[in-house]
Order: C-alpha cells, then sequence, then structure tokens
C-alpha cells in the first residue's frame, strides 16, 4: 500500500512539474519555431521554413532604436540599482533594529505600490519640476532611466540583504581593527562576498527594466522615444503584432539563456575550487 501510494505520489508531481513546465516554455518554444517561418501568425499553418524574419529585423529601424533605447535603459538603470541598492542594503543592514525595519519597510514599496500609481507619481512629479518649479528638465531617456532606477532598486535591496544576513556580522568590524578605514573594508571584504548577489541583482533589474511597459508608455510622454514593448503595443494597436518581434524575441531568450548557462558553469567551477582548497 505504502508503495503504491509513493508511486501515485511521484506520477502527481511529475505531471504537475510536466505541465507547469509546459505553460511556461511552450509559448517561448513557439516563437522560436516560428521565427524561422513564413507564417504570418504564430499558431497558424507553418509555411516554408526561412531567415527572412532575421533579414528584416536588421532592416527594420524603427524597431532597432528601440531595441538600443530599450538596452540603453536597462543597462545604466541596472548598473546604478546595483550599486544604489548594494550601498542601501549594507546601510540598512548595520541600523538598530527598530530604524531598520521602518527603513527596510520603506525601501519596498514601489515593489507592493500598483505600477500604474508608481507611473502616475514619475507623471506627476516631471510636470510638477517642469512647469511649477520651471526646471529646464523634460521627459526623455534620463528621466526614463531616473525612473527605472528607482522602480529597480528596491529588488537589488532584496537579493543582496539574505546574502548579507549569511555573512560573518563581525568581519567588517575586524577589518577596520585591522587598520582599513570603512570604505576600504567595505570595498575589499564586503563586496567580494556579496558579488554573487550584486550580479543576480543586477540581471534581475536589468531583465525588469527589459520587461516595463506602463512606467515607460507614461513616462516617455510626447518624447517620441520607444523601446521594445512600447514599440511593440504601437504595433498591435495600428496592423498587429510586427513579425520581426519573433527573431528579436529568439535572439533575446538565446542571449539571456547562453549568459546563465555561462554563469552557472563558473559559479559551479569556483565552488568546486573552493572545497578543493
Amino acid at each position: 500500500m505504502n508503495k503504491t501510494s509513493s508511486v501515485v505520489s511521484l506520477i502527481v508531481k511529475w505531471f504537475i512539474l510536466i505541465v507547469v513546465l509546459t505553460a511556461i516554455y511552450l509559448p517561448l518554444l513557439m516563437i522560436i519555431v516560428y521565427s524561422f517561418s513564413t507564417s504570418q501568425s504564430v499558431g497558424g499553418e507553418y509555411g516554408k521554413f526561412t531567415f527572412t524574419l532575421y533579414s528584416k529585423l536588421f532592416q527594420n529601424e524603427k524597431l532597432l532604436d528601440a531595441t538600443k533605447n530599450t538596452l540603453i535603459i536597462g543597462l545604466v538603470s541596472a548598473l546604478v540599482a546595483t550599486v544604489l541598492g548594494t550601498t542601501a542594503s549594507v546601510g540598512i543592514h548595520y541600523m538598530r533594529t527598530k530604524i531598520r525595519s521602518v527603513v527596510d519597510a520603506a525601501s519596498q514599496i514601489t515593489v507592493v505600490n500598483a505600477e500604474i500609481v508608481t507611473a502616475m507619481g514619475f507623471f506627476l512629479l516631471m510636470i510638477f519640476l517642469r512647469d511649477v518649479i520651471d526646471l529646464p528638465v523634460n521627459f526623455g531617456l534620463t528621466w526614463l532611466i531616473i525612473a527605472h532606477i528607482v522602480i529597480t532598486t528596491p529588488y537589488v535591496i532584496l537579493t543582496v540583504t539574505p546574502r548579507l544576513k549569511q555573512l560573518n556580522p563581525n568581519l567588517l568590524e575586524a577589518s577596520m581593527d585591522l587598520g582599513a578605514g570603512p570604505m576600504r573594508s567595505l570595498i575589499t571584504v564586503m563586496l567580494p562576498q556579496l558579488a554573487g548577489a550584486m550580479v543576480s541583482g543586477f540581471a534581475l533589474a536589468f531583465t525588469l527594466s527589459l520587461d516595463d511597459f506602463v512606467i515607460t508608455n507614461i513616462n516617455s510622454f510626447g518624447a517620441n522615444i520607444d523601446t521594445i514593448s512600447t514599440y511593440v503595443y504601437s504595433g498591435i494597436r495600428k496592423k498587429g503584432i510586427p513579425v520581426e518581434i519573433r527573431a528579436l524575441s529568439t535572439i533575446i531568450f538565446v542571449v539571456v539563456l547562453t549568459a546563465l548557462i555561462v554563469y552557472n558553469v563558473v559559479k559551479n567551477k569556483k565552488a568546486k575550487e573552493n572545497k578543493v582548497n
């Protein structure tokens, strides 16, 4: 009876796992497969195998500009968010308990807040700075980068903080007792041990920026700046999803997958070397 129950339990677990993985990866697989097709729609008649969509992708200047803007906003905002988020995590970690809980909760407001509310907040802030205070600012690439930094920094804090809790709490004090200043101790002692969490935080921040639509769409008001998400949205409104998006999505997926594989291989290799040493 026990063997029968364990077998049934195992079958149920595998069934659930297969269903979940299929739901996650089937749409991605369909996009990849149909990126080499002459079909005008994903899921329709496949047509002929071709690389036409890839050649069209590199001839579509608007989509290439949108991709460039997306990468600039994503990389710059993720880099700044990683620096700010890591520094904030260390500062919050060494605060007194009561203050730490308040500051930690305040730092996560944009995480739990509705994205449309955050987007409108940035929009109204820009109007206030430009029209009320009369500062020489306007909607544009710089404003979008600032907005993305604000919304991604809390996620870096969420990623780095658990790693900080795993470290020896006396490391920083020991370093300063041996003659290193606070900044040198942070750079030479703390940051190397937080490197893995920082890389994860950067990747998460970049992905969130790459994926964002609501904040980008509202805060590019009148700036004539497109990202991949706003370009796709505009295309859907006018004439349907641009077919070149399939090729671009496939390239992004392959690049991200390759980066993840390389990162995990290097990480596992270093872990094995550390065990040997």
